[in-house]
This record gives structure tokens, C-alpha cells and sequence, in this order.
């Protein structure tokens, strides 16, 4: 028995030591997981504390907590759900996702880091933490549309780590980066995918209904519990990682229906393994090894929090939600956590990585864990901020942009403009993708055809591999071409369905929809731009030309998008004349002191792209007597502009923010049905919109 004597010993040093520290954490009101991390690293061997734990032991413990982890995840994953967030969500994360991978392997290539350990380096600091943005969205009590559009994106951050965990696992095998592996991994990938999911669909939901309806928790479990560990040999059978049979096996029981109640009767199990998960990854803590790279950990870390803000935050904004929703959504994804760790500990077991790397992704988890709290209690005045300091113009396009996409997205599509969009989608991608791969299969047989056809024709090599580069270039400009016109030509159809054009008046949209369509090119070419850059950039020298190509893009549209903003604002400060008149007419009238609490009726329809322009009267009980605009900071806090003050039958357009509002005077705000919501509460009750959702 001194196998199984040992085993206890393990188990019990383990619990007691993590259970100790989680309570210290919860007591600080600091994540748990920095609980366990400590208790790791309290009984590795690497601390100088009497307490030991066998590693060996441990790591066989903490696989089941990989497994039951990711079977929780496909639990709580809806292919409904999915299809309804795809053109949200989805883009946010692929922009998000893609941006880390990028510079996440600039950054090991500038340290010196192999491909390989680039390549990890990207993926690893690409996935948020579920675990971590769950316990403190609970902690803060966050929830409504900000909870929302966050879960949202971990869903889709989740379905690019399971892909990226089988991609990395079979590179990993052959040891370097190469174009025909990468294509064989897709096609066998998806070939596995289709052969599980599809027979799954079959029958696993039918097998886990029957189940339940047998009645008896016990049985459920066992029955749940198998399937995943079924799944998840199956998946390491051919070749993958566990983690994607796992949660391949709780989205197929989650078709049942049943998803609920097997998460719940699952969770205590799910729950002790997942802690001795975490524990494992504290006992790989070797101050060392953190110690000698230091730097490396402390640039990850600011490249985590900036580029998440940055990637999320415009991601999130471009998709319709106002700047302040966006910078809280950045804010609170900017952490890494266990997928981090399965991601390093693949690279290790397979020896891609050196034993540096897994360190180095526990350090920055833990730094970027402590940091959650905090950039999350700072979004709301950050995001107030920086939307205070905004010019003019840019403050109304991001105000009113919010209704555009909502149009879009709730206005019904005819069916010939419909088949148009899908259309162009499909150009896009295709050309998309055969740009991708002359770039790389440049970049990986341009040098060796330069080699091989030089001696023959009796010419240095770097005559052919001039001809060879110009050749490429000659193949990729129809398709740059391609993209570009497919892009304005989408951009357009789409800010037709939002904005149509009259057929019997002038055009009062023009202004709007002109803004509207550079936003969505911006859009869209970030969508394509910058996975391309991420999938081209292994084989590519560190900055290529397709990224400064990219980046010069952006700029311009960028510039031209600051053009349009500006007319969008005569188009904003046209219209508010006219609310001016209409609101100053209603105020000399007999029931003048009722002037419109709601919408403009017929004027908002007449002044397309303004959003749902509504007035909203300072009353004498509201907190925004006595104070200014600037005081109040509408705009910051709600997202909504203020087209307008009317007071006494005089109006002020665009007002600046330094007037003092009085009871009797009339607000004209547009916005989205959110940002109006919120505005009006501020208004009346000043502050934190009360709804930390907003």
C-alpha cells in the first residue's frame, strides 16, 4: 500500500494547503485562482517551505481537471447562441484574437524565441480568462448588456483556443512551421470535426435525455462524466489534445437540452479537479527561471492589457456599441488564465517549448489576474474620459453610430440584397485567402526556385529572386484589387440597408451614410487585415509589407473617416436647428411647460441617421439643476449627445457643455436606445449609471 499511502499524502497537502490559501484570497477579495496559484507554489520544489507534494502525482490529478474544465465550457456552449453572436462577437474576437497572435510572436522573435515558441507565445496571450472574468463580474455584481457582449466574446475566444490547442499539438509533432503541415492539419482537423460532431448530433443528445429521464443524479453523472472522458481519449487517440474531446463532449450533451442540470450536478466534481489544475500549474512557478526573464514577462504583461483594450475596444465599437461600453469590455478581458496554461503546457510536453516559456505564461496570468479588479473598477472613468476629451465631430459619429448598426441589424434584408452580401463575403474570403498563401508560399519556395533557376540561366541569385518576388506581386495585386472594391461595394450595400436612399426627396441621409460606409470598410478590412497578417506572419520577416500595407490603410481610411465626421456634423447641427424650432414652438404654446418628455415624432423620421433624436426635460427634483453639461459628463457616462438646449423658446445648438442647466429647460438627445436610457437616469439621479451593465 505504499503507493496509494503516498497518493493520499499528496492529495491531502495539496487540498489543505489550497484550501488555506483560497480563503486568505477570498478574505483580500482578491480571484481564487491567485489562491491556488500560491498553493502551487507553496509545495513545488522549488519552495523553501517544509511542505511537498509529488509532482508526478499532481500533473496525472490536474489533466482530469483539463478535462472536466473544458467539458463545463462545451456545456455552457449553444450552437443557437452561437449563430445569433457570430456577427458580433465573433468579429471581436477574430480581430482580438488575431492582433495578440501577431505581436505576441513579434515580441518572442525580438527576445530570440524559436518559430515555435513565438507561435506559442502568440496563442497563449490571445485567450482571456473565463474563470477569472466570471468570479470578478460576480464579485462586482456586472451584469446587463456589458456582461452580455463579454461572455459573448469568451464564447468565441474558446472555439479559436480549442482550434488553435489542435493546430499547435500536431505542428508541434513535426517540430517546425510549415505549409503543407498546416494545410493537413486543417483538413484532417476538419475532418474530425465534422465526423464527431456529426454523428454526435445523432445520438448523444437522444443518449443523454434518455438518461436523465431515468431520474437518479447518481447515474447522470457517471453517464455525463464517461462520455467526456470517452471523447477526450478518442481526441488524444488521433492525435489531438484532450481538451477538445472534452468539450466537443459537453457541446454535444449541451444539445440536449439538458445542459443545466448536468453542469450543476457536475460542478463539485469539476471543482476540486479544476483546483489541483491550478495548483499543477503554481508548482511549475520557478522564480529562476521568472527572474531571468523578467523583461519578457513584464512586456507580455503591458502587451496583454494594451493590446485586449485596444483589440476589444475597437472591435466592440466598430460592431455598434458606444465607446464607453467598448473600453469596459477591453478593460475587462485584458487577462490570461487557464487556457494560457493548457496552451504552455502542450508547448512543453511535446518539447516545442523550452521549460522558460510555461513560467513565463503563469507570471503574466498572475499579473494580469491582479490587475482584473482594478482595470474594471477604472473602466467607467476611463471610459469617461476619453470620451469627454473627444473633438466635436468624432463624439457625434460615435454617438450616432450605434444607431446606424442597430438599424442595420433589425431592418429586414430583400432577398436579391441579401444573396449581393453573401456574395461578396464569399470574394472576400476566397481572395483573402489566396493572398495569404502567395505570400507564404513565397516567402517559404521563392529563395529555393531563386536557387535552383539561377545557375541555370547563369544569373546570381538575387536577379531570380527578384523576378521570383515580382511575379508574386504581380499575382497578388488583382486580388488586393479584388478586395479593395469587394470591400466598398459590401460597405456600401450595407449602409444602404440602414440608411436607405429616398426616392421621392433629397437625400438628408447622404451625410450619415458616407460616414457610415468608411466606418464599415474600416470594419471589414480589419476583419481580413489583421488574421491575415497573423496567419502570414511565421513566415515572413518580422515587420512584412503586408502588415505596413495594412497599417497605412487604416491611416487613411482613419483620416478620411475624421473628413466625414466633420460633414456629419453640419448634417447633426442642421437637424438640431430645426429640433431647436419645433421645441421652442411647443414651449410658447399654452401646455408649454409639458414640453415632449419622449420622441420627436414625424421630425426624427425626416432626419435620417440622427438616430431616435427625444427630448428630455430638466425638471426641478433632477440632480441636473444648477450644474453643467460638462458637471454632469452626459457624454461620458451614457454615450448620448446632446443635440440641443432649449430654454424660454431660445434654442443653442451643439452646446458646448459650459451652460448651467435650469428646471424648464429642454435637453435634445440622440443616441441609442441604451445611451438615452442611461442619459435620462443620469439625469435625474446623477453619477455611475446605477445599471454597472452600462
Amino acid at each position: 500500500m505504499p503507493d496509494a499511502h503516498h497518493f493520499l499524502v499528496t492529495l491531502s497537502v495539496v487540498l489543505c494547503v489550497a484550501a488555506v490559501t483560497t480563503v486568505l484570497f477570498q478574505r483580500l477579495h482578491q480571484p481564487v485562482v491567485l489562491g491556488y496559484l500560491l498553493a502551487g507554489a507553496l509545495v513545488s520544489p522549488h519552495s523553501p517551505f517544509p511542505l511537498s507534494a509529488d509532482e508526478d502525482t499532481v500533473h496525472a490529478l490536474s489533466e482530469l481537471g483539463v478535462i472536466l474544465l473544458m467539458f463545463s465550457l462545451g456545456l455552457e456552449f449553444s450552437l443557437r447562441k452561437l449563430f445569433r453572436q457570430a456577427q458580433t462577437a465573433g468579429l471581436v474576437a477574430i480581430i482580438q484574437c488575431s492582433l495578440l497572435i501577431w505581436l505576441g510572436y513579434l515580441v518572442g522573435q525580438l527576445f530570440g524565441w524559436t518559430s515555435l515558441e513565438s507561435l506559442y507565445t502568440g496563442a497563449l496571450i490571445s485567450i482571456s480568462s473565463t474563470t477569472i472574468i466570471v468570479k470578478a463580474f460576480e464579485e462586482q455584481g456586472i451584469r446587463g448588456r456589458l456582461a452580455d457582449i463579454v461572455f459573448g466574446i469568451l464564447i468565441f475566444e474558446d472555439l479559436i483556443a480549442i482550434v488553435l490547442l489542435a493546430m499547435l499539438t500536431t505542428i508541434s509533432t513535426q517540430g517546425d512551421v510549415s505549409t503543407a503541415e498546416l494545410l493537413t492539419t486543417t483538413g484532417r482537423l476538419a475532418a474530425f470535426l465534422a465526423l464527431v460532431v456529426g454523428g454526435g448530433l445523432l445520438v448523444v443528445p437522444r443518449l443523454v435525455r434518455a438518461v436523465v429521464r431515468v431520474g437518479r443524479p447518481e447515474t447522470v453523472v457517471v453517464a455525463s462524466v464517461g462520455l467526456c472522458f470517452a471523447l477526450a481519449l478518442l481526441a488524444d487517440g488521433v492525435g489531438y489534445s484532450v481538451a477538445l474531446g472534452a468539450f466537443l463532449a459537453g457541446a454535444l450533451v449541451a444539445e440536449s437540452g439538458e445542459g443545466g442540470t448536468i453542469e450543476h450536478l457536475v460542478q463539485p466534481v469539476r471543482d476540486i479537479f479544476a483546483a489541483i489544475f491550478f495548483v499543477a500549474v503554481g508548482m511549475l512557478i520557478n522564480p529562476v527561471l521568472i527572474a531571468e526573464h523578467w523583461a519578457a514577462v513584464l512586456v507580455l504583461t503591458v502587451l496583454v492589457v494594451v493590446g485586449t483594450v485596444i483589440g476589444v475596444g475597437t472591435g466592440v465599437f466598430l460592431t455598434g456599441e458606444g465607446i464607453r461600453t467598448s473600453i469596459k469590455a477591453g478593460l475587462s478581458l485584458a487577462q490570461i488564465g487557464e487556457f494560457s496554461f493548457i496552451i504552455a503546457g502542450v508547448g512543453l510536453s511535446t518539447g516545442a517549448t523550452r521549460p522558460f516559456l510555461y513560467p513565463i505564461a503563469v507570471a503574466v496570468s498572475a499579473l494580469t489576474t491582479l490587475l482584473t479588479p482594478w482595470l474594471i473598477r477604472a473602466s467607467g472613468p476611463v471610459a469617461g474620459a476619453v470620451e469627454a476629451r473627444l473633438p466635436g465631430p468624432m463624439a457625434t459619429f460615435a454617438a450616432l453610430y450605434g444607431t446606424w448598426m442597430a438599424d442595420l441589424r433589425a431592418r429586414p434584408r430583400p432577398r436579391n440584397v441579401a444573396a449581393r452580401i453573401r456574395q461578396l463575403i464569399s470574394w472576400l474570403v476566397v481572395d483573402t485567402a489566396f493572398l495569404a498563401a502567395i505570400a507564404i508560399a513565397t516567402a517559404v519556395w521563392g529563395p529555393e526556385v531563386a536557387r535552383s533557376v539561377g545557375p541555370r540561366l547563369g544569373l546570381e541569385v538575387d536577379i531570380p529572386w527578384v523576378a521570383v518576388v515580382a511575379a508574386a506581386v504581380a499575382l497578388a495585386f488583382p486580388l488586393a484589387v479584388g478586395i479593395a472594391r469587394c470591400t466598398a461595394a459590401l460597405a456600401r450595400n450595407l449602409a444602404a440597408i440602414a440608411l436607405p436612399r429616398p426616392e421621392a426627396r433629397a437625400d438628408f441621409a447622404d451625410a450619415p451614410r458616407r460616414a457610415l460606409i468608411v466606418a464599415l470598410e474600416v470594419t471589414i478590412l480589419l476583419v481580413l487585415g489583421v488574421p491575415l497578417v497573423a496567419v502570414t506572419q511565421p513566415f515572413l520577416p518580422r515587420f512584412p509589407a503586408v502588415a505596413l500595407l495594412l497599417l497605412l490603410m487604416i491611416f487613411f481610411l482613419i483620416v478620411g473617416l475624421r473628413r466625414r465626421a466633420a460633414n456629419l456634423q453640419e448634417h447633426a447641427r442642421a437637424g438640431a436647428q430645426a429640433i431647436v424650432e419645433v421645441l421652442s414652438q411647443q414651449l410658447r404654446s399654452p401646455a408649454g411647460g409639458a414640453a415632449g418628455d419622449g420622441d420627436l415624432g414625424p421630425l426624427a423620421r425626416m432626419l435620417p441617421g440622427l438616430g431616435e433624436p427625444v427630448s428630455v426635460p430638466i425638471r426641478p427634483e433632477h440632480y441636473a439643476v444648477g450644474r453643467t453639461l460638462a458637471d454632469l459628463n452626459l457624454r461620458g457616462l451614457s454615450g448620448a449627445t446632446v443635440l440641443a438646449l432649449v430654454r424660454e423658446g431660445h434654442g443653442t445648438l451643439i452646446p458646448t457643455g459650459r451652460e448651467t442647466l435650469q428646471a424648464g429647460d429642454v435637453l435634445a438627445v440622440a443616441g441609442t436606445v441604451e445611451a438615452i436610457r442611461v442619459a435620462r437616469e443620469v439625469i435625474a439621479q446623477g453619477g455611475e449609471s446605477p445599471d454597472t451593465g452600462a
